[in-house]
């Protein structure tokens, strides 16, 4: 089992969350999260005022999938995420040694 974790950008989350679940992985933990990477911040104006911002609000996504399907979802998530512009985001991927349901106790895969 794997454990993908994806930070894309605030407007391309829906277009992901809901592309991962129409080829059947709707199930994911999902996070508000400020940061930057390359690129530094933007700078931006309001009311003729210019100003910069060095965190920009990116969504979180988290999911543990079994080892066959990683493929499959990191690719629906650089299709629907991917403008081509610096900030789309990434994709982490890492490796689960066991899961277990709570209510029923089941471990692994079964558990997912």
């Amino acid at each position: 089992m794997k454990k993908i974790t994806a930070i894309v950008r605030e407007d391309r989350f829906s277009a992901v969350k809901d592309a991962l679940s129409d080829i059947g992985y709707p199930g994911m933990m999902v996070t508000e999260v400020k940061g930057h990477g390359n690129q530094k911040g933007i700078t931006e104006q309001w009311r003729g005022r210019t100003y910069k911002t060095d965190l920009i609000r990116k969504m979180q996504m988290e999911m543990v999938v079994a080892d066959k399907d990683v493929e499959k979802i990191v690719q629906c998530i650089v299709n629907e995420a991917k403008t081509g512009n610096i900030g789309d985001g990434k994709i982490f991927i890492n490796p689960i040694l066991d899961v277990i349901r709570i209510r029923t106790g089941e471990r692994g895969e079964k558990a997912v």
